[in-house]
């Protein structure tokens, strides 16, 4: 095999470590994260500001500290994209977290620049990652092994995955050195001394990567052999601006219109901002004819030039963000067909940071809840006032809960199948669970309107003792949804242990008020027709109570460590505990009919 052959297989090599640990070392952060990041980016960007320069530097900062954070500005833009699909971030509040992240994405090259280090003051000698990152990796390792704690194993894979980073660019380092000689290369690096050529291949390479640190650590890596100059090297740096953008395009297909506006003025600003600089660097460069040009550039030299046009570029373009917004909507244009665009805070790019998209699956769920509960008062108001229109929203929002139930159920599917820790697993089977019971009790909801449609359309009316018993059955129905649902909303155990002993005390409603029935039929006191309405309406009735004990259940269940449905409930019902029977008791004295 020639020299020149394995010095490209060993370069790969090391661009394949570089990457992989790169890429693994911002997932450990934003795992370590739990979900603050997002949540901290979202509250400071959702604050309104009478100046709107204002909210672009907050953003601004916010995406720059974020990004230096989880050492990625991909990782920052694609949060942001998922922000604004879902409705929580409006276009101009992105445009500062995006110019930020480019801000934030030079420390990453800091970093990397620690490999070029050379000196033997034991002071310096300590900062070099042939020192630290051994050390590192020990630790890691130690924690992924011996550590069963997911905050703990996730900053052992950090910290192994910084320690196979800088392996990766030591390794690419070392292979750059014997490659230098090479007349091949020479003339590579001759002809990207082309500022247009020297942008392209910049702006493709990393697109193809889609990382630009990792495009630059590549640089760094030439640059620590001396094979690269300022002339070659500041168009590729330009260019690798351009090129990340290509992770947020990919990141909003098939996302809302605002998503794909946020992508493209992440396009335009980096596109902007570089062909804006470079042309005037070289307008400079040709009237003052810079003399270090054409000189070996080291790998700081990198991370330093990164830096100052990144912020340059920010600076100029930060009080122009809302042309950019105003020009990424033009080139993303609304269809005006009278559709409005569904919102939904269940955005794909959030399962990568499980913490936060529990979260979001929780504000989710409430929303679901709440419509159940409406939905289910709604169709018992129909009972004693039928109402067209609200008929009509009675059917909409049960479409609107299957809607719900689907969307939620596949959205925690998903993010189950994610690194999660306890607490998160025990959230989503408990989401999973009562989403079920919200849909469910929306179908009834629905069959207690048909109920009260066929009564009106046939001109039926109960008896005065039916109406009686039923206001009394139902009025138990109420408390039980509001105890099971309070129970969901506030974790609130006192009510959801009052369920069961309710839900109790309801099925014996039901069977005495159908005994009571079947008496009126033998008298001739209710007829056949009427009495197939009372007895769906008694089956919905204790169909609605069964679900409302499902929830506090599944609240119960998460409370405790160890747990079986079916034991506990019959542990009730067989030995009930002396609260229990106080709670049947009172219920029962509470809703006993006349």
């Amino acid at each position: 095999m020639s020299p020149l052959v394995e010095g490209i297989l060993l370069f790969c090599l090391g661009l394949a470590f570089t990457l992989f640990g790169m890429n693994q070392m911002s997932h450990g952060l934003e795992r370590m994260s739990g979900g603050k990041l997002e949540r901290v980016l979202e509250s400071a960007t959702t604050t309104k500001s009478k100046y709107p320069i204002i909210g672009r530097l907050k953003g601004m900062i916010m995406g720059c500290g974020i990004t230096a954070l989880v050492q990625s500005s991909s990782s920052t833009t694609v949060m942001t994209v998922g922000f604004v699909n879902s409705g929580m971030m409006k276009l101009e509040q992105a445009v500062g977290i995006i110019m930020g992240a480019n801000i934030g994405t030079t420390i990453t090259l800091w970093i990397l620049a620690l490999t070029g280090l050379s000196s033997d003051l034991w002071y310096v000698a300590i900062f070099k990652p042939s020192t630290f990152s051994p050390i590192l990796a020990i630790i890691g390792i130690a924690l992924l092994i011996f550590s069963k704690r997911t905050r703990r194993r996730d900053m052992g894979t950090t910290l192994v995955s910084f320690a196979v980073l800088m392996y990766g660019m030591t390794l690419m380092s070392d292979t750059c050195s014997l490659l230098a000689g090479n007349p091949i290369v020479s003339d590579i690096f001759a002809a990207l001394e082309n500022p247009i050529l020297g942008l392209l291949v910049g702006a493709i390479f990393t697109g193809v990567i889609q990382a630009s640190a990792a495009a630059l650590g590549i640089v760094q890596a030439l640059a620590a052999t001396g094979v690269i100059t300022y002339r070659a090297a500041i168009p590729i740096i330009l260019g690798t601006n351009i090129g990340t953008c290509v992770t947020a395009l990919i990141s909003c297909i098939g996302a809302s219109k605002n998503a794909k506006r946020t992508a493209m003025v992440h396009l335009y600003f980096n596109i902007i901002g570089s062909v804006l600089l470079m042309s005037i660097f070289y307008l400079l460069d040709a009237v003052f004819n810079f003399g270090f040009m054409d000189t070996a550039l080291a790998p700081v030299n990198i991370a330093l030039i990164h830096t100052i046009f990144n912020v340059a570029a920010t600076m100029l373009l930060l009080p122009l963000g809302g042309i950019l917004a105003k020009l990424a909507i033009k080139t993303v244009r609304d269809k005006h067909d009278g559709k409005e665009v569904p919102v939904t805070l269940l955005d794909e790019r959030f399962i990568a940071t499980p913490g936060f998209a529990v979260e979001q699956c929780s504000t989710v769920t409430d929303k679901m809840a709440h419509l159940a509960k409406g939905t289910m008062y709604n169709a018992l108001s129909t009972l004693n006032k039928w109402d067209d229109a609200m008929a009509k929203t009675i059917i909409e929002d049960e479409d609107h809960l299957d809607r719900y139930e689907d969307k939620l159920g596949t959205y925690l599917v998903k993010l189950s199948e994610q690194s999660l820790n306890e607490e998160e697993s025990k959230r989503i089977n408990q989401l999973l669970h009562v989403i079920g019971d919200f849909e469910r009790i929306g179908d009834h909801a629905l069959n207690i309107l048909d109920s009260a449609r066929e009564m009106k359309e046939k001109n039926l009316v109960f008896s005065d003792e039916a109406k009686t018993e039923m206001k009394v059955i139902i009025d138990a129905l109420e408390e039980i949804l509001e105890l099971s649902f309070k129970s969901f909303f506030d974790n609130d155990m006192e009510a959801a242990n009052r369920v069961e002993p309710l839900e109790d005390v309801i099925d014996v409603l039901q069977q005495e008020l159908r005994t009571r029935h079947i008496a009126r039929l033998q008298k001739g006191d209710c007829t056949i027709q009427l009495g197939f309405v009372y007895n769906d309406l008694l089956s919905n009735i204790e169909r609605v109570s069964d679900h409302c004990s499902n929830i506090a259940v599944d609240l119960i269940e998460v409370t405790q460590a160890k747990f079986d449905t079916h034991k506990y409930l019959n542990a009730l019902k067989l030995s009930p505990t002396e609260q229990y029977s106080a709670y049947v008791k009172e219920y029962t004295d509470k809703y006993m009919l006349g």
